[in-house]
């Protein structure tokens, strides 16, 4: 096989690998905005005086083990108005319908 040819071989799976890596930190994100979802109404946040302190709010400052996606997609909700975040840092569902 030539050179060019494995340099072109090389270049698509480069291409397939760094594709699948950004699907499968998009389905991470997709999985804890449920389990962020599930845990607000189960504590039963569903307005500013019920809101909840969450222990996965922020980033830990020293990363240890896999990649925790929930502040990341803690954020996207509350981007998105569907959780809410009152003054003190807590937070609560404001969409019922999710």
């Amino acid at each position: 096989m030539s050179e060019v040819n494995q340099i072109i071989i090389g270049i698509c799976l480069l291409i397939v690998v760094v594709t699948l890596t950004r699907k499968f930190h998009a389905w991470q994100i997709k999985r804890a905005y449920f389990r962020i979802v599930q845990d607000i109404k189960s504590k039963g946040a569903f307005d500013q005086k019920s809101a909840v302190d969450l222990p996965y709010a922020r980033n830990p400052i020293f990363r240890v083990g896999l990649r925790d996606h929930r502040p990341i997609a803690l954020e996207h909700l509350v981007q998105d108005n569907i959780v809410g975040m009152t003054e003190d840092g807590k937070y609560y569902l404001k969409d019922r319908s999710v």
